[in-house]
């Protein structure tokens, strides 16, 4: 036990609450209210929240360099990750509307593709799942499409020749929705092309083209040139933008029957197009309509087929919050910083704390409440600044394009015209609690250093 003249001579420390507001009694009336709401805190909240209070020192200077830190890392990761997360939805809703959410598929003995006949009984039974809201036959095949000008040389490309039935295909996709010039005429031979292939070739509603099949040129190959077969007059309908380069340079469209003719597989198709009530169920749906159809069928999803670019966009995801998270790794040293530099300051006013009696678990709850607090405060800053930045996101980038003079983000090459933002609370929650735990996760050494220090040794320090 220390005598009590021993400890008014160590210096003024107060190990309670309680003390620290018996020394305000001449203070102003504000800070005796202050001081009296902050001791009814835990004692260890209570110092901590006090060494916090703004000096001018260097730690102080110090303190206030890590918020901004954690701040500025918080907000840039929320932006981030919320545009990106904006993309890969805009993305997914463009490859739906085009595309449907699963395709069935013939299998034969072999295991591979074939054509599939009699697909009215299938399109039956898939209307009986409560899932299926739509469902349509379709065929996919390459063609070779010659433009026929009226004067000049023809253009030449090779498309994908889609064959749609024109009374089902609005239950499986919004090829119907997209027209932005001509109509979705599907009577007689006529075509719907994208935007970008109909400038690449030049091509508008009411032109003509000669469509040429595999076996056509197969023919024609073989003959070497002995033998010329015409391609088929079809006329462009209508023009179609899917919101996609893929779907508007690479597919044209026409009827079931046209293309039917075309590949001579009478009234076979490749498979049926399925739309379901919600696109992301379609591992738990495709389970039941595989036991439904059974193995002579095969059925794929849309994140099968485009497992790819979905891929990409989520390992693009991942590496963009790793490598921004550095930002809030490197505010956490300032912290570290500032919370060891605090240490050797408060080394005698430490040891008379523990002189008093504080406990080892009470020193170390001590800094690491410094370190939570900091990282509070930055964490809560970074989340306003985050929200003000996505909600004013268009405004910035008008701002950047008008002031630098270029297109950021090119709306021919993004597919957008305004910068697309998904707030995703799982995401935010994410970002926000890993930014709090690396917070005081850099007070523990300095918190462990602080307890295991000797009150005699501490008490000496100079």
């Amino acid at each position: 036990m220390i005598p009590l003249e021993s400890r008014a001579a160590a210096g003024p420390i107060a190990p309670t609450a309680g003390n620290a507001v018996l020394r305000s009694v001449d203070a102003p009336p504000s800070c005796r209210l202050a001081s009296a709401r902050m001791s009814r805190l835990p004692f260890e909240l209570f110092l901590a929240l006090r060494y916090l209070r703004p000096k001018r020192t260097f730690v102080s200077v110090i303190t206030l360099v890590s918020v901004v830190g954690v701040m500025l890392g918080v907000a840039v990761l929320i932006i981030v990750i919320s545009v990106m997360t904006g993309f890969d939805k805009q993305l997914q809703e463009r490859l739906l509307r085009f595309d449907a959410h699963m395709k069935i598929l013939r299998r034969e003995a072999d295991g591979s593709q074939g054509l599939m006949s009699g697909y009215g009984e299938v399109i039956e039974k898939l209307g009986q799942h409560p899932e299926v809201v739509g469902a349509a036959p379709f065929f996919l095949g390459k063609v070779m499409i010659e433009t026929q000008p009226s004067e000049g040389s023809s253009r030449i490309d090779a498309p994908l020749f889609r064959g749609v039935d024109p009374k089902l295909e609005s239950s499986v996709s919004d090829l119907m929705d997209d027209i932005i010039a001509g109509e979705a005429d599907f009577e007689g031979r006529t075509l719907m092309v994208g935007v970008d292939l109909a400038q690449a070739l030049g091509l508008r509603v009411g032109d003509h083209v000669a469509v040429y099949s595999p076996n056509a040129l197969k023919q024609m190959k073989e003959s070497q040139g002995a033998e010329i077969i015409p391609g088929d007059d079809y006329r462009i309908a209508g023009i179609f933008d899917a919101g996609m380069y893929d779907y508007n340079y690479n597919i044209v469209a026409t009827s079931l029957e046209n293309a039917q003719n075309l590949y001579g597989i009478d009234e076979s198709v490749h498979g049926i197009l399925v739309r379901l009530e919600d696109p992301m169920r379609v591992g738990w749906v495709r389970w039941d309509l595989q036991e439904l159809l059974g193995e002579d069928y095969r059925i794929r999803t849309w994140m099968e087929e485009h497992s790819t670019i979905l891929t990409a966009l989520q390992v693009e995801k991942n590496m963009m919050f790793y490598i921004l998270f550095f930002i809030m790794i490197v505010a956490a040293f300032g912290i570290m910083n500032s919370q060891i530099t605090f240490v050797v300051q408060k080394t005698r006013e430490i040891g008379m704390l523990k002189a008093l009696g504080t406990r080892r678990f009470s020193i170390v709850i001590l800094f690491l409440g410094q370190s939570f607090v900091v990282g509070l405060i930055g964490v809560g800053l970074g989340f306003g600044l985050g929200m003000v930045a996505l909600a004013y996101r268009n405004e910035f980038l008008d701002f950047m394009n008008r002031t630098t003079g270029l297109e950021l983000f090119p709306a021919a090459t993004y597919q957008f015209t305004r910068l697309p933002a998904v707030i995703d609370p799982g995401d935010i929650g994410m970002i926000c609690g890993s930014a709090l735990v690396i917070c005081v996760i850099a007070g523990a050494i300095p918190a462990w250093t602080a307890a295991r220090l000797r009150p005699v040794q501490a008490l000496r320090y100079e």
